[in-house]
């Protein structure tokens, strides 16, 4: 029988309805009930990290939950931690780089309905996350809607829908079917590398997102905020705005001021590539890091992470370009 973790912080699949909405109230013991029988054949202990709903898990948050697996890693063949949705893939991406090459499986799941309520999507996420949790899966994970995640790859395409995440320039690494959990192995970490625990995060990271007439003199304040890192969502494949509104320039002062500055694609599927277009060969010439097919949640959260570990640009940019957590697909082939 496999011993499993089980960390709740909350969310959706905690909450109980009150007059002013849903909230994050039910702690593990009341959800293990609400379970049944499907614990049977498990040995699970249940570890009540917090309970908040996932808007407000930051950080500091994430910094908890990796030092509550670090510090548990040989007690137990796997984790479950139970987790609400709308900051989901950004807690499962950033636990991919703290816990880095992690020998069991971590897995997250939620519900877009409390568990209490009839109707509930949680069972079935629960019932998946504990089979993964107990699987010989290394690695961070989502589980949700009988689909498995990997943890640097998941984002949340729908805000009611039981089908509220998706697996972003990467396939399923496993589902569930009619002949039961259909586990995709090839997809899985490359486990060789040992397993490096490291939680130092620097916070003063800034997304922006790019729209047409967008004033560039918001470059200016990030300057003055002290920002160390900028992920930047640009246009299609690599668009930014150099007539009227210069982007370009402005970047260009955003690296003199010794800010990284990581430029991604505002489309969710496919990748960047700022060598195609006469405006983004400027900015890879000016120094800034290419993202590639990282989803928006993977990139800052790994600059989070880089930065917390140093801050020398050129070391920036080389452990962002490595691949840490099958999080970019450059180097990747995939069947």
């Amino acid at each position: 029988m496999k011993k499993i973790c089980w960390i709740t912080t909350g969310g959706t699949i905690a909450s109980i309805g009150t007059k002013d909405g849903y909230i994050a109230a039910n702690k593990g013991e009341i959800l293990y009930d609400l379970l049944g029988n499907m614990t049977a054949q498990y040995d699970i202990e249940i570890y009540d990290l917090f309970t908040m709903d996932s808007s407000n898990i930051q950080p500091e948050e994430w910094k908890d939950i990796a030092g509550c697996i670090n510090e548990r890693i040989d007690d137990y063949d796997g984790f479950v931690i139970t987790h609400g949705t709308d900051t989901m893939a950004y807690t499962s991406s950033c636990l991919s780089f703290m816990l880095l090459n992690i020998k069991k499986p971590v897995v997250l799941t939620g519900s877009q309905l409390p568990l209490i309520h009839p109707l509930s999507d949680g069972l079935e996420n629960m019932r998946l996350a504990l089979a993964i949790a107990s699987s010989d899966c290394h690695g961070v994970f989502v589980a949700f809607n009988r689909k498995v995640i990997l943890g640097t790859r998941a984002v949340k395409v729908r805000t009611t829908g039981f089908h509220a995440f998706e697996s972003v320039n990467y396939p399923y690494v496993a589902t569930v079917n009619s002949l039961g959990l259909d586990l995709h192995s090839e997809y899985l970490l490359n486990n060789n590398e040992p397993y490096q625990y490291n939680d130092s995060l620097c916070t003063d990271v800034f997304l922006l997102k790019l729209i047409p007439g967008m004033n560039p003199n918001i470059f200016d304040m990030l300057i003055k905020l002290n920002i160390k890192g900028v992920v930047i969502e640009a246009f299609g494949i690599g668009g930014l705005s150099y007539i009227r509104r210069d982007f370009t320039k402005k970047i260009v002062d955003l690296l003199d001021a010794g800010i990284s500055v990581v430029v991604c694609s505002q489309c969710l599927y496919e990748r960047s590539d700022f060598s195609i277009y006469e405006v983004g060969k400027k900015a890879l010439e000016h120094g800034v890091i290419e993202a590639y097919d990282m989803t928006s949640e993977a990139c800052v959260t790994k600059l989070m992470w880089i930065l917390g570990q140093t801050n020398d640009v050129a070391k920036i940019k080389e452990m962002f370009m490595h691949n840490y957590a099958n999080e970019i697909k450059e180097n990747i082939k995939l069947k």
